[in-house]
């Protein structure tokens, strides 16, 4: 699977990365299948954000009733490794659903995406696109 990107969804997730520094910046990928429009920063509620995410259970919900409303669906997850790399750390790994769901790590100016599935993250090549 290739995942499709677009240029402000891009901008968007370095956006969120760089304000949260020195914190993990966390959010959700919106689009279609292995398309994503949109990436939105939510919140990032785990009690120790400088090593650790957990993305606001209530945006979250509100994204889900937003895909089922019409709207973009939730094909994933964005977080940021702040001192670290673009790559899931041994707590991404044990805390992952294994739902296929794609994770875009960013750290520093480098950005990867992973599908998380049943036999752990698998990268994904990355295509930008106009959107």
């Amino acid at each position: 699977m290739q995942v499709e990107v677009t240029s402000q969804a891009l901008a968007a997730m370095r956006a969120a990365a760089a304000a949260a520094h020195p914190r993990e910046a966390c959010g959700l990928l919106l689009g279609e299948g292995a398309q994503i429009t949109e990436a939105h920063e939510t919140a990032n509620v785990h009690p120790s954000p400088e090593t650790h995410f957990e993305i606001d259970p209530q945006a979250l919900i509100d994204a889900h009733r937003a895909a089922r409303a019409g709207g973009p669906q939730v094909v994933g997850y964005f977080h940021s490794h702040p001192q670290g790399e673009a790559k899931p750390s041994a707590t991404d790994r044990a805390c992952a659903a294994k739902d296929g769901r794609i994770w875009a790590i960013l750290a520093g100016d480098d950005i990867a995406f992973w599908q998380d599935g049943e036999q752990g993250f698998v990268a994904l090549p990355l295509c930008l696109i106009d959107g």
